[in-house]
């Protein structure tokens, strides 16, 4: 199964390019830099971590 790369922040609804910086939690929440500082890197879904997203090449 593919890594679903969600193409806005959960929290404000910011845009997320797929080659972009985004955090993901294990579920794949998702959400941009700015949002994930304020949070502390933790999830506010599940309480996970929030961990850098990998990056897709865009054309």
């Amino acid at each position: 199964m593919a890594l679903q790369l969600k193409n806005h922040c959960e929290k404000c609804n910011g845009g997320l390019a797929p080659d972009g910086e985004a955090y993901i939690c294990s579920y794949e929440c998702t959400f941009c830099k700015t949002c994930v500082e304020q949070m502390d890197y933790i999830c506010p879904n599940c309480a996970g971590e929030l961990v850098v997203r990998p990056k897709r090449k865009t054309e």
